[in-house]
C-alpha cells in the first residue's frame, strides 16, 4: 500500500454505499480480513509498553450468552484503545476444561449409548472425551469472534494443553515441597449425583419450606452401665417403654440421626445442667450419646439441645472436634445408608428419613413436625441438595498465599474496580479455609502423585522420569487450581519464555463480580507466590446482565436472551454498544431491547452522515485530499466552526479521561450524543450552507471529514465494524501524513493495525 494515499481493502469494494447499511454484508467478512492480515498480534514495532489482558477462559461445553458477550465487549474495547493508542497488544484467548461439566456431557452420552463410564474403563472414557473435545469444543470460539473479539487467536490456549499440565504439576510440585498441600479427612460439600466433592464456592444456598421435627431421646438413669444395659436393638421399644426422662432435639435431617455421636446443650442452660456428663440413647440404634455443654448451643433456639453428628454437619464437625468425639459417616457417596445404618442400610437419604420418622412416630418419640424455612445448599453443578461429608481428600493451605494477596491490595499495587468490592475481597481473604482440591472425576489434570506399594507418597518434578511400580492417585484437580495460573502458564510458565518477560505481569483482569473468588482471588493468590508477582494491576468486575424488568435471565421465566439473535437482528455494533452504555462496574444491567434497536439506529445514522459527507468530497484530479484539521486560530473559520472544532477538542480529551478511568459506558455515550446531536443534527446542517459558498467549501468540507475522521476513531473500540467501514471509504485517496496527525496517533495504515 502506498504511503501516500490510502485505499480501502478489496473486501469492501462490493459494498454500495447508495444503500442502506447492511451489517450482516460487512461484519464476518471484515473480521476474516482482520484476523488473517495478523492485525491481533502484538506490534513488534509498538512505540508503548506492553497491554494485556488474558480472557476469562469459557468452558469448552460452553454456548455464547449474555456474560460472554459483556465481558467480550468490555475486553475488547480494552484492547483496541490501547492498540490505537501505540500500545504492544495482546489478548490471550483460550478455553477452560470444565471438569465437571465436560465429564457429566460424555456421561450422558455414554448413558444413551447403552453403557456407562465404569463400564469402558477410563482410558476408554477419556479417548471419548478428546474426540468430543475436538468436535465441539472450539464451537464457542468461533461465537466469540462473532462478537469482534480481537485476540490473538494463535496464541489460543486450553487448560489441558501439554504446556499448562506440566504448570499444573510445577505448581503442585511447589506447594507441595513448601508444605502447603496435604492430604486429610475433613468434612467437605458432597454432590451425591456427580458422585464428587466440590469447594465452598460452587454451592449456591436457596431458602426452602422444609419441616423440622422434634425427637424424643432417652435418658439413661445416673450411673448406668453397659452391663445394666446392653446394645439396645431397634423395635424392642426398651428405651422407650422403661425411660423416665427425656431430652429433646430438634431436626430437618432425620437420616442423620444415625450418625449421632452427642447431644449438646449451652453450659448455662438451667434446664439442662443436669444431665451435663449423662447419656442419652439414641432411639434408632440404642447408641449412648455423651451429653455435652458448648457455648455454640443457643439455648433460646428451638429446644435449647442439639443433636451432634460430627460427620455431617460443619458446625458439628468444630464441635466434636472440640469434645474428642467419634466421627461415623452414615452415607455411601451415592447419598444411600451404609453399614453405619442397621436397618436402614441400602435406602436414598430420602427414603431413609421417612422410615425413619415412621419408626420415630411408632416408637412415641417424635413429638411434633413443625413447617420451618431455611437456607439449603444446593450444587451448583448437578442442582441437588449437597451433604456435608466426612472424606479423605486433598487440600492446600491458601494462609500464607491469602496474605499476600491482602497485601498486594492494602498496598496499592493492586486495584479492584468499583472499589466497594476491595471490603468482599478483604474479608473473604482474612476468614479463608483451605482449599480442597481434589475431585472424584476421571477428567482433568490428575494429581501429580504417586504411590509406593507400601503407602509412601512420591511427588515428582514433571521433568524427573518416574520409578517403576508405583500407582498414581485416582482423583483430578478442582478445575479452578489450572485455571488460577492462566495468567502466566498461557505465557510458558514455569520456563523463562520471551512471552513471559514480555507480557507479564498482565495489565488489566476483566469478569463478572460473581466469580471474584471462584478465580479471580485464586489467581492472585497463586500469581503472587508462584511467581512473586501480582498476575495483573487491575481487576475490573462488570455485573449480570438481566433483562428489562430487573430479573435474572432464565429458562423458569422464559427470558433468556440468545446473543446470536440479537446480532442477527440488530447487528453486532448495535449489540456491543448497548451493553457497553448500559453497564456500570459492579453493578447489574438491565438489558433493553429498544436501546439495542437505538443503538442500530445509530449505526444507520453513522452511515448515513458518511455518505453524505463523501458525497460533498471535492474532485482533486488525483491528487491525495488532505482532511488535516486547520489551526483553532485560523482566521478563516467561522463561529460554526470554532464551535465544533471546540466540541470535538474537548469530547477527544473527555473520552480519553474516560477510558482511562474505566468509565467505558460514559465515554461511549458521549461519543455518541456528540456524533448525533452537535455533529449530525447541527454542524452537518450549517456546513450544507457552507459547502455552497466557493470561499469556505474547502475548508468546510476538510473539518466535515476529519471530525468525522477523529470521532470515528474514538468510537471504533465500542463499534468496530460499522466504524471500520465508514473510515475505510472516509479516508480513501486521503493523505497518509494528515491521517498521522489526527487524534490518537495509529499511523499511516488501515484503522485497527495501529
Amino acid at each position: 500500500m502506498s504511503e501516500a494515499t490510502h485505499q480501502k481493502p478489496e473486501i469492501l469494494r462490493e459494498i454500495d454505499l447508495t444503500k442502506p447499511y447492511d451489517p450482516q454484508q460487512v461484519e464476518q467478512p471484515l473480521y476474516a480480513w482482520w484476523e488473517t492480515s495478523g492485525y491481533f498480534q502484538p506490534r513488534a514495532d509498538a512505540p508503548l509498553p506492553p497491554f494485556v489482558i488474558s480472557i476469562p477462559p469459557p468452558n469448552i461445553t460452553g454456548s455464547l450468552h449474555l456474560g460472554h458477550a459483556m465481558f467480550v465487549t468490555l475486553e475488547d474495547i480494552m484492547i483496541r484503545y490501547r492498540r490505537m493508542l501505540g500500545h504492544k497488544t495482546l489478548w490471550v484467548p483460550g478455553s477452560d476444561h470444565a471438569g465437571i461439566a465436560t465429564q457429566s456431557q460424555i456421561e450422558k452420552l455414554l448413558i444413551s449409548e447403552g453403557t456407562r463410564r465404569q463400564a469402558v474403563g477410563r482410558e476408554e472414557f477419556l479417548r471419548r472425551t478428546w474426540e468430543w473435545k475436538e468436535q465441539y469444543g472450539g464451537r464457542i470460539n468461533v461465537q466469540l469472534r462473532r462478537l469482534g473479539a480481537s485476540c490473538d487467536w494463535g496464541r489460543e490456549r486450553f487448560t489441558l494443553d501439554a504446556g499448562l499440565s506440566r504448570a499444573v504439576q510445577t505448581a503442585f510440585k511447589r506447594l507441595y515441597d513448601d508444605g502447603l498441600i496435604y492430604r486429610g479427612t475433613y468434612l467437605v460439600n458432597w454432590s451425591p449425583t456427580l458422585g464428587t466433592a466440590v469447594s465452598d464456592l460452587e454451592v449456591e444456598y436457596e431458602t426452602r419450606n422444609v419441616s423440622i421435627y422434634t425427637v424424643r431421646y432417652p435418658i439413661l438413669p445416673a450411673g448406668a452401665t453397659d452391663e445394666m444395659f446392653p446394645a439396645h436393638t431397634w423395635g424392642s421399644g426398651q428405651w422407650a417403654e422403661g425411660a423416665t426422662e427425656y431430652i429433646a432435639v430438634a431436626t430437618t435431617r432425620p437420616e442423620t440421626l444415625l450418625g449421632d455421636t452427642a447431644v449438646a446443650v449451652n453450659p448455662t442452660d438451667e434446664r439442662y445442667t443436669h444431665l451435663i456428663g449423662r447419656f442419652a440413647v439414641l432411639p434408632v440404634l440404642g447408641r449412648r450419646l455423651p451429653i455435652v455443654a458448648d457455648d455454640y448451643v443457643d439455648a433460646a433456639f428451638g429446644t435449647g439441645a442439639v443433636k451432634i453428628t460430627p460427620a455431617h454437619d460443619p458446625n458439628d464437625y468444630e464441635l466434636g472436634k472440640r469434645h474428642n468425639l467419634p466421627m461415623i459417616n452414615m452415607m455411601n457417596t451415592d447419598a444411600t445408608v451404609n453399614e453405619q445404618g442397621g436397618p436402614y442400610e441400602g435406602m436414598d437419604r430420602f427414603d431413609a428419613r421417612k422410615a425413619i420418622l415412621a419408626d420415630l412416630e411408632k416408637e412415641g418419640l417424635l413429638v411434633k413436625t413443625d413447617p420451618h424455612t431455611m437456607s439449603v445448599g444446593i450444587s451448583q453443578r448437578s442442582g441437588e441438595v449437597i451433604e456435608p461429608l466426612l472424606s479423605e481428600q486433598w487440600f492446600v493451605k491458601v494462609k500464607p498465599m491469602a496474605d499476600m494477596a491482602l497485601a498486594a491490595v492494602r498496598e496499592g499495587r493492586l486495584k479492584i474496580i468499583p472499589d466497594n468490592f476491595v471490603r468482599v475481597y478483604n474479608n473473604w481473604m482474612e476468614n479463608i479455609r483451605d482449599w480442597c482440591i481434589s475431585r472424584q472425576l476421571w477428567w482433568g489434570h490428575r494429581i501429580p502423585v504417586w504411590y509406593t506399594a507400601d503407602g509412601e507418597i512420591v511427588v515428582p518434578h514433571p521433568d524427573e522420569p518416574l520409578p517403576e511400580g508405583l500407582t498414581q492417585e485416582p482423583d483430578v484437580l478442582d478445575a479452578w487450581f489450572s485455571s488460577g495460573l492462566w495468567p502466566f502458564s498461557t505465557l510458558g510458565w514455569p520456563d523463562d519464555t520471551e512471552d513471559m518477560q514480555t507480557f507479564y505481569p498482565t495489565s488489566v483482569l476483566e469478569t463478572g463480580y460473581d466469580i471474584l473468588f471462584f478465580w479471580v482471588a485464586r489467581m492472585v493468590m497463586m500469581g503472587c507466590y508462584l511467581t512473586g508477582k501480582e498476575p495483573f494491576h487491575t481487576i475490573y468486575l462488570h455485573g449480570l446482565v438481566r433483562d428489562e424488568h430487573g430479573r435474572k435471565m432464565s429458562k423458569t421465566y422464559g427470558n433468556v436472551v440468545d446473543p446470536l439473535e440479537l446480532m442477527d437482528q440488530y447487528g453486532t455494533d448495535a449489540l456491543r454498544f448497548t451493553l457497553a452504555t448500559s453497564s456500570t462496574p459492579g453493578l447489574d444491567t438491565n438489558l433493553n431491547p429498544q436501546r439495542i434497536e437505538t443503538a442500530r439506529n445509530f449505526a444507520n445514522k453513522l452511515w448515513n452522515i458518511n455518505r453524505f459527507v463523501l458525497s460533498k468530497r471535492p474532485q482533486t484530479n488525483g491528487v491525495p485530499l488532505s482532511i488535516a484539521l486547520p489551526a483553532a486560530e485560523s482566521d478563516t473559520l467561522t463561529l460554526t466552526d470554532r464551535w465544533i472544532l471546540s466540541r470535538y477538542t474537548r469530547l477527544a480529551g473527555d473520552v480519553k479521561r474516560l477510558m482511562e478511568g474505566y468509565n467505558f459506558g460514559e465515554a461511549g455515550r458521549q461519543v455518541q450524543d456528540f456524533l448525533w446531536s452537535d455533529f449530525a443534527d447541527w454542524y452537518v446542517e450549517i456546513a450544507k450552507v457552507q459547502l455552497e459558498n466557493e470561499a469556505t467549501a474547502q475548508q468546510t468540507y476538510a473539518i466535515l471529514a476529519g471530525v468525522l475522521e477523529g470521532a470515528l476513531r474514538l468510537l471504533h473500540p465500542f463499534m468496530p465494524y460499522v466504524t471500520e467501514v465508514t473510515w475505510q471509504f472516509l479516508t480513501e485517496g486521503t493523505d497518509a501524513a494528515a491521517r498521522r496527525r489526527s487524534h490518537w496517533q495509529i499511523g499511516p495504515r488501515q484503522m485497527l493495525h495501529c
